[in-house]
């Protein structure tokens, strides 16, 4: 118990670098991703704006992100962190690499969010004579609310996982509390409670996200 009070500030203080970075991160996903689902999906939808060699290329870029593991894509983009934050550690820093991971991430939630849309909504729309941009705004996007809304709760708790990595290469927040002194120095105390603090964290994601969803589902 001693050991708890103890840790109590440095506990505080990682928990505010941890909302600081995944704040910053979820803002830049949604900001980039969105955008970026919309395009992979009417890119490859033949009633849409279907323009194969655009999706392909997209969808390679997209999926080169993802295949690279979060620690090595890190420290691959060190000097693009470190030059756009003016800095080489710290929750900010960190938090390059963690809305480069997510980005992609959640445009393919988006783009899988979309593809449940009814195509006879769609054909609807266009006889109707809708444009391009009144089909994403009208249809695309109010019908999918509770798929974009699970794809932000998902988004979010893998940049909280990611922030804990983070914390290898001085990105501060949780992560980087548990290995500094859970891991390095041999504290059990230290490492239970980052534990048990980043699986409240989900937990409360997850029952805000399932909440927010449902009431997109009752509207």
């Amino acid at each position: 118990m001693q050991r708890l009070t103890e840790i109590a500030p440095l506990l505080y203080r990682a928990l505010l670098e941890t909302t600081l970075m995944v704040s910053i991160s979820i803002f830049f996903a949604v900001l980039l991703g969105l955008p970026l689902g919309i395009l992979l999906y009417i890119t490859a939808n033949p009633l849409l704006f279907r323009i194969k060699p655009l999706n392909q290329f997209l969808g390679a870029v997209t999926n080169v992100i993802r295949s690279f593991p979060f620690i090595i894509l890190i420290v691959a983009i060190m000097p693009i962190a470190t030059w756009l934050t003016n800095s080489s550690h710290g929750p900010v820093f960190a938090s390059v690499a963690l809305s480069l991971a997510a980005i992609p991430l959640f445009a393919r939630l988006v783009e899988t969010s979309f593809n449940g849309v009814n195509t006879g909504v769609i054909e609807a729309s266009i006889a109707g004579g809708a444009s391009l941009w009144l089909i994403v705004t009208d249809v695309l996007i109010p019908e999918s609310k509770r798929g974009i809304t699970q794809a932000i709760t998902l988004t979010i708790i893998s940049i909280v996982a990611f922030s804990a990595t983070a914390g290898v290469v001085g990105g501060g927040g949780i992560g980087d509390l548990a290995i500094r002194y859970g891991y390095y120095r041999y504290d059990t105390v230290t490492m239970v409670a980052t534990v048990v603090v980043l699986i409240i964290i989900v937990q409360l994601i997850q029952i805000i996200g399932d909440y927010l969803s449902q009431r997109q589902e009752g509207n």
